[in-house]
């Protein structure tokens, strides 16, 4: 199944492996993505859908060095390159819209201000990188530091961070992309407002779960009204705990999500299970019950072997499977799986930051194999 066509809106996807998002810290001066940026992406277009690494929505959004956005003009041109080279060679391309919320360091922000959230409390341990001597991302040479104490947003305040959700999604389809995804995961801000451990606001935006879920709700509809239900995705990361996000009742939680997010008629929800070792299992009953709750498209990412995959799409739990780490050494990973050719190990050294070596000079299978 994993290689049959999948039709997500008015995008018909040559199969059902998707490229998720994953930050490769490798943005020019002013946060502008670049034409090596466009190289990497255009050279695995044969995936059926890729997600852009997040891209910050505002200099408020932005919460690690050489990270990209898509607020400014240059921005806009900078990753219309990007869009352009993956429609060239056959590809599709959402962006991801992120806001990191507290996840920041005041050296990152606006005139060095706190980083905003739904709390002033800060996620002990929680670091983020920055590069204090301004080296630029070709050194990819930086500091991985506590991130600074936030401040909780004002009630006045939130309108104009949803209206920044709203214009980066415009900029986005003047950039070219085919759609944006929601980052709502893995402790940045929209999950700030989700679950219950970050959220201690006793406003209208925290307290219970209608009201914790109010800020996803308000800038989802605010982006559908740009982009339209089609072109929209959500990422979801129920179970993970990730930069210190913590729900009390996180079945409960998401299933309500799910819900609200089915109940405005987004085109998918990009699950993000998690990953690491003894992460916490996310149970089948669970998955059916999300299936349950929410109609649309369901992508799942996270440590998916080809295996892993289609008993995942064979069982119903989802409709596309999200292969992250792989697809960094394997550009022509479609490609790979299909014939069960072996994966390429990526350098984690040069994850983050760098210039080509690590980044696109990864070979594709044919040209990896001796004559």
């Amino acid at each position: 199944m994993l290689f049959r066509p999948f039709e997500l809106g008015q995008l018909q996807l040559p199969n059902r492996i998707v490229m998720p998002p994953m930050t490769r810290s490798r943005a020019a001066a002013g946060e502008v993505a670049t034409p090596l940026m466009a190289r990497y992406y255009a050279q695995r277009a044969s995936a059926g859908l890729i997600v852009s690494e997040g891209t910050q929505i505002s200099r408020q959004g932005q919460g690690y060095a050489w990270t990209p956005g898509i607020y400014s003009a240059e921005q806009v041109a900078g990753w219309r390159q990007v869009t352009e080279a993956v429609h060239a060679a056959g590809g599709r391309i959402f962006a991801q819209l992120w806001h990191v919320g507290r996840v920041s360091h005041e050296s990152l922000q606006p005139d060095n201000q706190a980083p905003i959230s739904s709390t002033s409390r800060s996620a002990e341990g929680v670091k983020v990188f920055i590069d204090p001597q301004g080296h630029g991302p070709q050194a990819g040479a930086g500091e991985m530091i506590q991130h600074s104490a936030p401040r909780a947003l004002r009630t006045e305040e939130i309108a104009g961070i949803v209206q920044d959700y709203a214009r980066a999604a415009q900029n986005a389809l003047d950039a070219g992309f085919d759609g944006v995804e929601l980052h709502g995961a893995n402790g940045y801000l929209i999950n700030q407002f989700i679950d219950s451990q970050v959220n201690d606001r006793s406003d209208e935006y925290g307290g219970s779960l209608s009201n914790r879920l109010r800020f996803l709700r308000e800038v989802v509809e605010a982006v559908t009204a740009v982009v339209g239900k089609e072109r929209i995705g959500v990422r979801l990361a129920p179970l993970t705990t990730l930069q210190g996000a913590v729900d009390d009742t996180p079945q409960a939680t998401y299933l309500a999500a799910a819900k609200l997010l089915d109940s405005i008629g987004v085109a998918y929800i990009h699950i993000a299970e998690a990953d690491w070792e003894d992460a916490p299992h996310m149970p089948a009953a669970f998955k059916e019950a999300l299936r349950i709750a929410y109609g649309g498209t369901l992508i799942y990412s996270g440590a998916y072997t080809k295996d892993r995959a289609e008993e995942a799409l064979a069982k119903g739990w989802a409709d596309l499977i999200g292969f992250g780490r792989p697809f960094i050494a394997n550009p022509d990973l479609p490609e790979r799986l299909r014939h069960d050719l072996p994966l390429a190990a990526g350098d984690r050294s040069k994850y983050f930051g760098g210039s080509e070596a690590g980044y696109t000079d990864y070979p594709r299978a044919r040209e990896a194999t001796p004559a």
